[in-house]
Parts: C-alpha cells; sequence; structure tokens
C-alpha cells in the first residue's frame, strides 16, 4: 500500500529532477542569451525538489507517530 502524500511527493521530486536535468542541457548547449531564464528554472527545479523532499519527510514522521501510537 502507497500512502498518496509519499507517492505525491515522489512524482514531484521526479518532475523536479527531470526539470533541472533539461534546463542544465539547456544551459550547456545554448547561447548565453538564455542564462538568467534557464537560472531561474534550475532555482525553481531545486525549491521544488526540497518541498517535495520536506512532503516526505513529513509523511514518514507522521506515520512513524501512527504506528508507534497503534502498537
Amino acid at each position: 500500500m502507497t500512502i498518496p502524500p509519499l507517492s505525491i511527493a515522489a512524482a514531484g521530486m521526479q518532475s523536479a529532477a527531470s526539470r533541472l536535468e533539461a534546463s542544465a542541457r539547456r544551459t550547456a548547449a545554448g547561447s548565453l542569451d538564455n542564462l538568467a531564464v534557464e537560472a531561474v528554472e534550475q532555482i525553481r527545479a531545486k525549491q521544488d525538489f526540497s518541498a517535495n523532499a520536506a512532503v516526505m519527510r513529513t509523511a514518514d514522521e507522521m506515520t512513524g507517530t501512527l504506528l508507534d501510537v497503534l502498537a
């Protein structure tokens, strides 16, 4: 059984990682004209990844607490 917040957070982390990778590829292959746009995209992807990781940590802690209460 997958807990919905965990699967949602995992999907968000995967999406953010994909966006960061795509932006890094565009930065490496592109001209310097889009450097600022790609820097912003990379910062947004990093923040999205961090936020989803925090959701995952919180869901894990809540599950642990629930199991402790039930034990």
